[in-house]
């Protein structure tokens, strides 16, 4: 490569630009006041709270200043995921001195009053986060937790054949399970129809007190990990600025050129051969140009530049010259005018508009979003001639409403499905009806359903990835989905956790677009994992998704497949939620028509009349379920009441929505006190057959007037058994809940001490049953809901005369 790319005025004024960008930064992590150092730096001009990350930042904004140089020379589409986003003050300063900040908040303006709010908000009450947050206009990705740069790049890469995500990670980060996996995504990236990442692994050597392994590994070990993980990695190492920025020039300028002839290729020449993209290898010192050394202690170079490099305050007062001379080192007078603006030589430096990487539209991706082409969902209904007459597999039925959401997208190649490789255990194979799975890498005979494009994602066997790639998809303005076991959609509570935060904080900003919301089906769930056992049995997600703020998250329980592609329809319409929705893959009764499908699904909640026999009197007891197997029970338990106690007044109530248990105080869906009380009742006992652990259900009810509440659901007993064992073992199954209703009514009197002996014996013989046939009894297999209103009034009529023959002999 040519290491003269730079002309000597074009090196110097990027070497200079450079420099206004280190001098923005350490203004943004130290400065209070005296933005331009006009007077003699004073402890007074220093915040009281110092707090910030260092180490990264002049790195991450020598890398920021030389993507400018090629996006104005190649005219490229190019935004920027910062992997160690702890050191925000590179991306806020780097973003303000191309303009964007101050169009976003008028209030930062070009100027010296501008630079010392700029200054001022950094990590300071009121002001902004020390990393690059939602509120960093040109950002998709935090980086406060690291790991999943990467995964987000290649998400916004698909189905973006312009676009160039530059992907600046972390040497910490690179030592995360996640990131460590994902530099198998370009396995998966087509050249013809997705965009490109150009990786920057920055190697400054440490973490915050220990060195990172990448970069003390020999660099041959190095490079043969990088190409065994298919990539050509340039180097670009030294911490002498002008040869550095030479060499970097040049690399960039390689990089950019590889990158367009791969894509040449594959789209001017149908060359499909997968190669090997290319990516930069940036090894610099830590804390570059910063305090070389403090009170004896060497910091430039070593973890100790990692945050804060230089202690200034009332017990450091010698360090405030400290401060001020390596501030003046970068000569701010040479790059700012006496007004605070960047001098025009340098300005003229950065893109122009959209180009800028701080305004790139798919980095705000609500202004790119289009609304899915919608199939009706009435189209798939499931036929109900009566509550439980048929059997149907949910998820079956949902696959073939997403194949047609996939077939109505093709074109606009907006909509991706994603998992683990558990879209055909999920019995969503439907969609490979009109599509395939995106696979780049090499095919053999008796491979399925693979391509090098294709709407499913589900050939890494990482939840991090899928999630990664479904969010950095979102954030730049598609939609999709992600399938998964229950169980092991937990591998990603933490990259959830960071997903909904960022909506949170977006939600308060009012340039953020919204964008389409994040959506889960979690399948093959706690109950029908019998055959898999124990590890694969943890409803837990949603105890940790209700943690998260009411304005973001949803969760469905769908009792059946008409009620299951109702709430499947209005998550895939809705934007800036986190959808979790809950949905077996096993041959189960459906309950409701669609018509009444919807109706329920809207309302949330609902008494179903049909099973309940408490019209026009209050009821003896309520019983509640939520979820498609504690349906089933809840039901089977009623009948079993019902036939032996017709005169016993029950009333069922079926939840989808989860949080409509929630306060109405609490959240946007829950019902009020009225509301809550008018279905439940205040006093009577409710037996409640939950899908996930009891104590979900307690917490989201803890509020209301009626706490004469019994949940029964999963309580962490399992093992490869029965699928009506599973429900035995934690109490949830008919004969289980049969007895929790005779012990809370003793009304009942002898009638329920006979029921409750013969719901006994029949755990007991279920038991041995199981045990020499290895499947559920008969009766339980092959049970099917029937309307008791006739038998009720019979048997009430029979018990009615008996008592008139008894009063006459009498």
């Amino acid at each position: 490569m040519n290491t003269e790319t730079l002309s000597p005025e074009m090196l110097h004024k990027m070497d200079a630009y450079w420099r206004a960008a280190n001098y923005i930064s350490v203004g943004q992590i130290y400065l209070y006041e005296n933005p331009l150092l006009k007077e003699p730096l004073k402890l007074s001009h220093i915040k009281p709270l110092v707090v910030g990350h260092w180490g990264t930042v002049p790195g991450q904004n020598f890398i920021y200043v030389h993507l400018n140089r090629v996006i104005k020379k190649y005219d490229l589409n190019m935004f920027y995921v910062a992997g160690p986003g702890h050191g925000g003050a590179a991306l806020v300063g780097n973003v303000y001195l191309e303009g964007t900040w101050s169009e976003v908040y008028p209030n930062v303006t070009q100027d010296e009053a501008g630079m010392k709010e700029l200054f001022k908000q950094f990590s300071f009450p009121g002001g902004i986060s020390s990393h690059v947050a939602p509120t960093t206009p040109g950002s998709i990705h935090e980086g406060g937790e690291l790991g999943y740069s990467l995964s987000h790049a290649f998400g916004a890469a698909f189905d973006n054949p312009d676009l160039i995500v530059a992907c600046i990670i972390g040497d910490g980060e690179a030592e995360t399970g996640p990131l460590a996996t994902a530099w198998q995504s370009n396995k998966f990236l087509d050249p013809i129809t997705d965009g490109a990442v150009l990786p920057i692994l920055h190697l400054n050597g440490y973490k915050i007190s220990n060195p990172t392994v990448l970069a003390r590994i020999e660099h041959e070990e190095l490079e043969q990990f990088l190409r065994g993980c298919g990539w050509t990695p340039y180097f670009v190492e030294g911490d002498e600025p002008k040869k550095m920025h030479q060499l970097m020039a040049a690399t960039m300028e390689k990089v950019i050129e590889d990158i367009r002839q791969i894509q040449s290729n594959a789209r001017d020449q149908n060359d499909t051969t997968r190669r090997r993209w290319p990516m930069i290898v940036l090894r610099s010192p830590k804390g570059w140009t910063g305090p070389k050394f403090v009170d004896g202690l060497q910091i430039e170079g070593t973890f100790r530049s990692h945050q804060v490099p230089l202690v200034v305050d009332p017990e450091h007062p010698d360090h405030v010259k400290l401060l001020e001379s390596w501030m003046k080192s970068y000569k701010a007078e040479e790059l700012f005018d006496q007004h605070g603006r960047l001098i025009p030589e340098l300005a003229e430096l950065a893109p122009k508009g959209e180009r800028r990487m701080g305004a790139n539209p798919h980095a705000n991706g609500g202004i790119l979003l289009h609304d899915l082409r919608m199939p009706d969902f009435h189209d798939h209904a499931v036929n109900v001639p009566s509550p439980g007459a048929v059997s149907g597999q949910d998820t079956l039925v949902l696959g073939k409403f997403l194949r047609d959401v996939a077939k109505l997208n093709q074109d606009k190649r907006n909509f991706r499905v994603f998992g683990p490789d558990e879209t055909l255990s999920n019995l969503l194979g439907a969609v490979f009806e009109v599509t395939d799975r995106q696979w780049d890498a090499r095919e053999v005979k008796n491979d399925e359903f693979l391509a090098p494009a294709g709407r499913v994602l589900d050939s890494m066997l990482s939840e991090h990835q899928c999630e990664g790639w479904l969010e950095g998809y979102l954030l730049t303005g598609r939609h999709g989905l992600f399938n998964s076991y229950e169980a092991f959609i937990r591998i990603v509570d933490s990259m959830f956790s960071q997903h909904a935060k960022w909506l949170k904080v977006t939600l308060e900003l009012p340039w953020r677009r919204k964008i389409s919301s994040l959506n889960y089906l979690l399948a093959s769930h706690v109950w029908q994992q019998d055959h898999n056992g124990f590890t694969h049995q943890d409803p837990g997600f949603l105890d940790h998704v209700i943690n998260k703020k009411a304005d973001i998250v949803r969760v469905y329980l769908p009792p059946d497949a008409n009620c299951l592609l109702s709430v499947f329809d209005h998550c895939l319409r809705s934007r800036d939620y986190v959808n979790v929705v809950v949905a077996g893959k096993h041959a189960l009764p459906q309950w409701l028509t669609m018509d009444a499908a919807v109706v329920h699904c809207t309302e949330g909640i609902g008494i179903w009349q049909w099973a309940s026999n408490d019209q026009g009197s209050e009821p003896d007891v309520v019983m509640a379920c939520c979820g498609d197997t504690p349906t089933l029970e809840i039901l089977a338990a009623v009948s079993i009441l019902r036939e032996h106690l017709p005169d016993l007044k029950i009333r069922v109530i079926n939840v989808v929505d989860l949080m409509k248990l929630q306060s109405a105080s609490e959240h946007p869906h829950g019902l009020s006190e009225t509301d809550y009380d008018s279905l439940f009742t205040k006093d009577k006992h409710i037996i409640f057959g939950f899908h996930g652990y009891p104590w979900l259900v307690h917490r989201l009810t803890y509020r209301r007037t009626n706490h004469n509440l019994h949940v029964r659901g999963y309580k962490e007993e399992g093992t490869i058994t029965t699928a009506f064992d599973m429900r035995v073992q934690n109490d949830l199954d008919r004969f289980h809940l049969v007895q929790d209703v005779v012990d809370r009514l003793p009304q009942i009197g002898a009638k329920g001490a006979y029921l409750k002996q013969m719901v006994q014996d029949k755990l007991i013989v279920h038991k041995h049953y199981i045990d020499k046939h290895g499947q559920d009894l008969p009766e339980v297999r092959n049970w099917k809901w029937k309307d008791l209103s006739s038998n009720e009034a019979d048997l009430r009529s029979l018990h009615a005369d008996s008592g008139d023959q008894a009063a006459t002999h009498e």
